[in-house]
């Protein structure tokens, strides 16, 4: 809760599928007795920054609204673009939307750092 407001973290259907896969794949890695992988540890990261974000909604860095990808805009109407880093060089992009009764972090997409600077047109 912040400001009195309870804080709510959702997935959008492609950030969801990223997350079920991933749930999978340390699931079959778990059965297999695979104590650390770069797959767990991913989806530590993540659970550790929903976790954050439900205690902190603005823990990430907000990009500018001119690097909003149109995608966003056209699939969400969103108006505002944070980004969080996690482990292994992957991204959460989100949105914070809400009311006076709530705040919604609307978890965009969960990717790796090639497929973030190809959706921003960062080019190296």
């Amino acid at each position: 809760m912040i400001k009195g407001k309870d804080v709510k973290v959702i997935l959008s259907k492609e950030a969801n599928v990223v997350y079920e896969e991933l749930n999978q794949i340390v699931g079959n890695e778990k059965k297999n007795q695979v104590e650390s992988s770069v797959h767990q540890s991913l989806l530590r990261s993540i659970n550790r920054v929903r976790d954050l974000l439900k205690i902190n909604p603005f823990a990430g860095n907000q990009l500018p609204k001119s690097r909003i990808p149109k995608k966003y805009v056209q699939l969400y109407g969103i108006t505002n673009l944070w980004r969080i880093e996690l482990a292994n060089r992957w991204r959460m992009m989100y949105s914070i939307d809400g009311n006076e009764i709530e705040i919604v972090n609307f978890v965009l997409d969960i990717f790796n750092h090639k497929d973030y600077d190809k959706l921003l047109g960062y080019k190296h």
